[in-house]
């Protein structure tokens, strides 16, 4: 066993646990951690400074993750873009290989909670084999991105065999990793990992940092072991109720990401998931959030702000020219040019 994987095996997973270190009530979330399970790792946990702070809403369980409420737990309908299990082919030219169901700390705003973390476990190498049958009669196909789950969570010999398979697909150009470990699990990113991904490029990272309290010398300095191995670093922030939410927040994160050598790339409006409600803000709080990041902070610093289409439509970017209100109902032109509806009750903002 490595040693990162010692140091994950320490992660805290029970209520009983985290009772130890903060005060939360056992008998009222048992309901949640049966539906949706816990795991937070000792770094990230270390990184709360007290009850509900932006580190507390991301990982600690809540009792709104069970209240009732009108969202769908696969809101963009990932099962009916699956051609086979755990590959999801949504664009003409990109796929989403889905290679781990678990993560080193288990977000509570997850998009994927209700399919990944309830339990179902990948099985990699059935999942795997598919998907290359796939890949391979599937030509349109330029770019594969591993996801879950997260990737890094497999070990280093699974990972290089993955790449291996898609990289001998002649019609593959680039393979892409999206990845939370940096952010809550920075002790994964070691020398040997590095020496591996860098046998693969053109290979790209995206992770996933929503807050400037997990921006930390042991973030920055796996952010900088990526970068040193020649990978080009994106990150891709989920809009958070009473996390980033407000502009200055967000303004100081983006401009904080640039000195890591991590380009700012999403800003994602939080989906439509069941189990996330109070995460949730409206789409205007998004795009008032942008004006205040526009000719505030250098270009490269500025993401687009993106709505994942509920039922697989498709990512839109969002600028105030392009959205149109009646009610609560917007109306957004996606990448086929079809108007779609989207409802924007902000989860009560």
């Amino acid at each position: 066993m490595e040693r990162w994987q010692r140091t994950l095996s320490e992660s805290i997973t029970s209520l009983g646990e985290l009772a130890r270190f903060l005060p939360i009530h056992i008998g009222s979330l048992r309901p949640v951690v049966a539906l949706y399970p816990l795991r937070i790792t000792s770094y990230y946990f270390s990184l709360i400074r007290e009850r509900g702070d932006p580190i507390w809403r991301q990982c600690i369980p809540d009792i709104r993750e069970i209240e009732e409420d009108h969202l769908s737990p696969d809101p963009l309908d990932e099962e009916g873009f699956s051609p086979v299990p755990n590959l999801l082919h949504r664009y003409p030219d990109r796929a989403v290989l889905l290679v781990s169901s678990s993560c080193p700390t288990f977000c509570r705003f997850c998009t994927r909670k209700n399919r990944l973390i309830n339990g179902k476990r990948i099985s990699l190498k059935d999942s795997l084999d598919g998907a290359i049958r796939y890949l391979e009669k599937s030509p349109m196909v330029q770019e594969v991105i591993l996801s879950g789950g997260d990737p890094l969570l497999l070990s280093d010999e699974e990972l290089d065999r993955i790449l291996a398979k898609l990289k001998g697909i002649p019609h593959l150009q680039v393979l892409r990793i999206n990845t939370r470990i940096p952010v809550t699990f920075p002790e994964r990113i070691t020398s040997g990992l590095c020496r591996m991904l860098k046998q693969h490029h053109p290979l790209y990272v995206n992770t996933h940092f929503n807050h400037p309290l997990e921006i930390t010398r042991e973030s920055s300095e796996a952010c900088a072991m990526l970068a040193d191995a020649g990978i080009p670093l994106g990150n891709q922030t989920v809009l958070l109720r009473e996390v980033n939410d407000d502009p200055e927040v967000m303004k100081e994160l983006m401009k904080k990401l640039l000195t890591l050598r991590v380009r700012p790339y999403y800003i994602h409006q939080m989906d439509q998931v069941k189990g996330t409600n109070h995460f949730r803000t409206s789409v205007e709080r998004g795009i008032r959030m942008m004006r205040r990041l526009r000719g505030h902070i250098s270009g490269m610093a500025i993401p687009y702000y993106v709505i994942d289409l509920p039922g697989g439509k498709g990512k839109v970017p969002i600028l105030p020219e392009d959205v149109r209100r009646e009610g609560k109902t917007l109306y957004l032109r996606n990448y086929l040019g079809e108007v779609v509806e989207y409802p924007d009750d902000g989860g009560g903002d």
